[in-house]
C-alpha cells in the first residue's frame, strides 16, 4: 500500500499516548539539566553521529547518480559538522535539545538539502542480489529443523544475524568494507545467551501455544537483514495461519529497505503460484510505514499503516534503531518484540551489556 496524506499515532500504542509513550529510550538529559549545556550523553552521541561523517561522506562522493558528487559530499560533510558542533554549545539549537531522531532528521535533511537522495543504494542493491540468492538455502533449512521450539530460535537467530548489515555503525561499515558479511557465519557467531534482554524462552512457549492472528513488523536494513532474517521469520508466521503486514521506510536512509525495495525484492522471490517456497503469500502485505528515519517515532504513521495495523495482535519492532533506540520502552495494546543487536558502545553501556549483545524484549498486551 502506497503512504501519503498526513501522519498519524500508531493505533496500538498505550493510550494515554501522551503520557504512556516517548520516542527516546536513552534519557539524554533530565529536566534539572542546565537547558544551555550540553550533558555528558548529549555529547557522548552529538560525538558517535559526528564519527559517522566519514563513511557517510564515502558513500556520497562515489554516489555516481549525482553530478559533482564528491564536491557536494564535502560540503555535506561539512555543513552537517558545523550543526553538530552548533549544538555542542548550544542544545537548544537547531530543534534541540538533541535525541537520536533530531540527530539522524539534521544528517538526512542535509544530504538532501545538498542534492543526494540515496547514497547507499548501490550497496543496497548488491547485498538484495546476494540475499535473494542464499534465500531458498537459509528458508530449507530452518524447514528441516523438526523440533517447533528449536526452529523458532533459529528463525530468531537468523534476524539477529542479518541485523548485522547495518552501515550506520561505524565500525560495522568498517567491516563490512572489508570482507563483507557472512549471513551462516553470523548466526553461529552471536554473544552466547542470556542475551542483555532475553525474553526468547517466554516467547517460544507463547508461540506453542497461540497462533497470532495478524501480525506487524517494522522492517529494519535491506540485504540480509530484511531477506534472510525477517522474510523467514515472517514465512514462518504465514505458515502459522497468520497475516502478516510488513512495515517499510517511505524515503531511503541509511541501508534501511524502502517500501518500494522490499515490493521488488518479495515479487523477486515469489515462485509462479505467489508463494515463498511452498507457502502461500495471499496474507502478506507490504505497507509504508510514512518514516524517512532509521529510528522512528510511532506517533506518526502513515494513514494506511495504521488502518492496517489496527485489529494486530502482534507488533515486532526490528533493528537497534526501532527496536532498541527509540522504541525498548514503548507499551502497546497487543502482544510485542523488539528484536536487534547492540552496535552502539553508547546504548551497550546504557543496557549493561557488551557490544553486538542482543536484546530480545517481549512484552504481553498491557491492560
Amino acid at each position: 500500500m502506497e503512504s501519503s496524506g498526513e501522519l498519524v499515532p500508531f493505533p496500538l500504542l498505550t493510550t494515554p499516548i501522551e503520557s504512556n509513550y516517548r520516542a527516546c529510550t536513552i534519557p539524554y538529559r533530565f529536566p534539572s539539566d542546565n537547558p544551555k549545556k550540553p550533558t555528558p550523553t548529549e555529547l557522548s552521541w552529538i560525538n558517535l553521529f559526528m564519527n559517522s561523517i566519514p563513511s557517510f561522506r564515502k558513500r556520497a562522493e562515489s554516489d555516481d547518480t549525482v553530478p559533482d558528487a564528491p564536491m557536494r559530499a564535502e560540503k555535506f560533510a561539512q555543513r552537517y559538522a558545523a550543526i553538530l558542533e552548533d549544538i555542542k554549545k548550544d542544545p537548544e539549537s537547531h530543534g534541540g535539545p538533541p535525541d537520536c531522531i533530531l540527530l539522524c532528521r539534521l544528517r538526512e535533511q542535509v544530504l538532501r538539502e545538498v542534492g543526494f537522495r540515496d547514497i547507499f543504494k548501490k550497496v543496497k542493491d548488491e547485498e538484495n542480489a546476494k540475499a535473494i540468492s542464499l534465500f531458498k538455502e537459509v528458508v530449507c533449512l530452518n524447514d528441516a529443523i523438526e523440533d517447533e521450539a528449536k526452529r523458532a530460535e533459529n528463525l530468531v537467530r537468523g534476524i539477529f544475524a542479518g541485523n548485522i548489515f547495518d552501515l550506520g555503525s561505524e565500525k560495522l561499515a568498517e567491516l563490512f568494507s572489508e570482507d563483507g558479511m557472512s549471513f551462516l557465519a553470523s548466526c553461529q557467531n552471536l554473544v552466547p545467551r542470556p542475551w542483555v534482554i532475553d525474553d526468547l524462552d517466554i516467547f517460544i512457549t507463547k508461540w506453542s501455544k497461540k497462533t497470532w492472528e495478524k501480525a506487524v513488523i517494522f522492517v529494519d536494513n535491506s540485504g540480509a537483514d530484511v531477506i534472510l532474517g525477517i522474510l523467514p521469520f515472517a514465512r514462518e508466521l504465514l505458515r502459522h495461519g497468520a497475516q502478516v503486514v510488513l512495515a517499510a521506510n517511505d524515503l531511503p536512509s541509511i541501508n534501511d529497505v524502502t517500501y518500494p525495495e522490499l515490493v521488488e525484492i518479495i515479487s523477486k522471490l515469489k515462485d509462479e503460484h505467489g508463494k515463498l517456497i511452498g507457502v502461500d503469500t495471499s496474507n502478506l502485505l507490504v505497507a509504508n510505514s510514512g518514516n524517512d528515519l532509521p529510528v522512528i517515532d510511532l506517533t506518526m504513521v502513515s494513514q494506511e499503516l495504521a488502518y492496517l495495523a489496527s485489529d494486530a495482535d502482534l507488533v515486532i519492532l526490528e533493528g537497534m534503531g526501532r527496536g532498541i533506540e527509540t522504541n525498548l520502552y514503548a507499551r502497546f495494546k497487543c502482544d510485542s518484540l523488539k528484536i536487534g543487536m547492540v552496535k552502539h558502545p553508547e546504548v551497550a553501556q546504557f543496557l549493561g551489556g557488551r557490544l553486538y549483545d542482543c536484546v530480545f524484549k517481549f512484552n504481553e498486551a498491557s491492560n
